[in-house]
């Protein structure tokens, strides 16, 4: 008979796997943070990515535009395609009120809010029919003011109009802020065009998500423009 070849299986249930030098231990247990935090950085990018394709329009007491970067009261154009989406949605009779949020940056002479409610005033929304909110530095902080304003006024459901990759993230903080949030994001504008461009957002964004899960934050800095 020819010589058997060692097993190369690894056998865990076997003591000897135990009695093994500390360090190895040690590897065994970095190896196996580095795998966890791979496996969930890739349900991550996935979740944002699956959420932003999702499109709810459930008839509710409102809509939410997320604020986005302004020139002098004209919106960006990642602003311009939330706001036309709003624009649309509007006119299908989702919901007879639409609020627009979003501060501004030091020196500017317009708020992202009052820039975005110009816009959708000057297209035909009843100026009664369009709530400026211009609060907030950020998402959270402009969603936060959102929820208290639509306390007031008795308001629970709102579909929330944003980019694909944000989605995920603003729905969250809104569910979290006690409101019965659905998400409608945009189909085009530049968040939308370019696989380069799809990657770079759905990588802030996973970043975003489990940032505010984690310390129920915003986002860290290195993960924050003011395109959203």
């Amino acid at each position: 008979m020819g010589l058997s070849r060692p097993s190369l299986a690894v056998h865990p249930f076997r003591a000897t796997w135990y009695q093994v030098p500390w360090w190895r231990w040690a590897v065994r247990a970095v190896v196996a943070v580095v795998a966890a935090i791979a496996v969930l950085t890739v349900v991550t990018f996935c979740q944002v990515w699956w959420v932003g394709r999702e499109d709810h329009r459930p008839t509710s007491d409102t809509l939410v535009v997320l604020g986005a970067s302004q020139y002098n009261g004209r919106p960006s154009a990642v602003f311009a395609a939330r706001l036309d989406h709003a624009l649309e949605l509007y006119r299908q009779g989702v919901a007879p009120n639409v609020i627009t949020i979003g501060g501004k940056q030091p020196g500017d002479r317009y708020t992202e809010a009052e820039a975005g409610a110009a816009y959708l005033r000057r297209r035909g929304i009843p100026a009664d029919r369009v709530i400026v909110i211009p609060e907030g530095s950020d998402t959270l902080g402009s969603l936060t003011a959102v929820a208290g304003v639509m306390n007031t006024r008795h308001w629970r459901s709102t579909v929330l109009v944003t980019d694909p990759w944000h989605s995920l993230r603003s729905r969250t903080m809104a569910r979290d802020l006690g409101l019965d949030a659905a998400t409608s994001p945009v189909t085009r504008g530049p968040a939308v065009h370019g696989v380069d461009m799809k990657v770079r957002y759905i990588i802030r964004e996973g970043i975003g998500y489990r940032w505010y899960q984690l310390f129920q934050r915003a986002s860290p800095p290195s993960a924050t423009t003011r395109a959203v």
